[in-house]
């Protein structure tokens, strides 16, 4: 076993290579510009939702209220007729990336940091950078990229742009496995 405290580097450098790569994955490559499409006479759509004053979460239309509740008649033709609206409101702001970019580093810093702690309980010092590699970068991936489904599965988010996304976190976990191996503790 290595102590967790003896991973502060690895786990640190990890996090900050995620973090470019993901700058240069969503900034640089074209791979993410098509996951959000514009929303169909957008103005008018706003326009018509800041009427209805909705605070800020998480919705579903038509909504049951409760299993027994999606068996109602009702409930059924309003399914079938559509649409199905499933959507996150959020209050208005400035475009200001400064925080997300801020949870996302602290995100990268909490993958690393349980990869590392699983390797670390796995593996002694002086590990091989194979085996180094495939702890940290199994237990990265499940970080980054195996809830994501969640969303198609539940919330019908395209598969396309889910598995765009879970290809990120392949390369995320690639990135954190190569920076494990290369400065894992050697004694």
């Amino acid at each position: 076993m290595v102590p967790l405290i003896s991973l502060g580097l690895p786990i640190l450098v990890a996090a900050v290579i995620v973090f470019v790569a993901s700058f240069v994955l969503h900034m640089l490559l074209p791979l993410h510009r098509n996951d959000l499409r514009k929303l169909p006479r957008e103005d008018e759509v706003l326009e018509a939702l800041r009427r209805f004053s909705i605070p800020p979460g998480d919705y579903v239309a038509p909504h049951a209220g409760s299993p027994a509740a999606m068996k109602d008649p009702a409930f059924v033709e309003k399914m079938k007729k559509g649409p199905l609206v499933m959507m996150t409101i959020a209050a208005g702001r400035a475009p200001a990336l400064a925080g997300n970019l801020a949870q996302w580093f602290v995100y990268s810093l909490v993958v690393s940091l349980f990869a590392g702690y699983i390797a670390s309980r796995a593996l002694g010092p002086g590990a091989a950078y194979p085996e180094v590699f495939r702890f940290v970068g199994t237990a990265a991936f499940l970080g980054y990229s195996l809830a994501l489904a969640q969303h198609s599965i539940w919330y019908r988010r395209n598969w396309v742009t889910t598995l765009k996304s879970m290809f990120d976190g392949l390369v995320y976990a690639l990135l954190s496995a190569g920076t494990f191996g290369w400065l894992w503790p050697r004694s």
